[in-house]
């Protein structure tokens, strides 16, 4: 890939440059990923999905726990509500979830993974 997609660690998109969408959507998760970036450039929406996405992973895991299947719901419902207020009063768009759920989904694991482990920006 060209050094403005990737840098030197491998990171795609390191430094969240917009992208555009291509008429027709995307074929592919790797496609997808710089766009998904590009949609999070505002580092206080980011930085809203790494919180959001915590909670619900603490929650899942809370909730097999307990066996609490509200817990849950409560957990997605919280991981949407963080990233949709970062999305909303942060970056001045519409969450890419809405055209590309499943993509969209595993773009936020893949940006929290990268950010957790440091490969990636925070």
């Amino acid at each position: 890939m060209s050094t403005n997609t990737e840098n030197k660690n491998g990171i795609v998109n390191h430094n969240y440059s917009k992208r555009t969408e291509p008429v027709g959507g995307f074929k592919s998760m790797e496609a997808f990923y710089p766009f998904y970036l590009g949609e999070h450039c505002n580092k206080a929406n980011r930085r809203l999905h790494i919180v959001g996405t915590t909670i619900t992973f603490l929650l899942t895991l809370l909730a097999i726990k307990r066996r609490q299947p509200k817990l849950l719901l409560i957990g997605i419902i919280q991981g949407y509500a963080w990233a949709w207020v970062g999305h909303f009063m942060f970056e001045k768009n519409k969450p890419a979830t809405f055209r590309y759920p499943i993509w969209s989904f595993r773009g936020d694991m893949r940006m929290w993974r990268e950010i957790m482990t440091g490969k990636r920006a925070f």
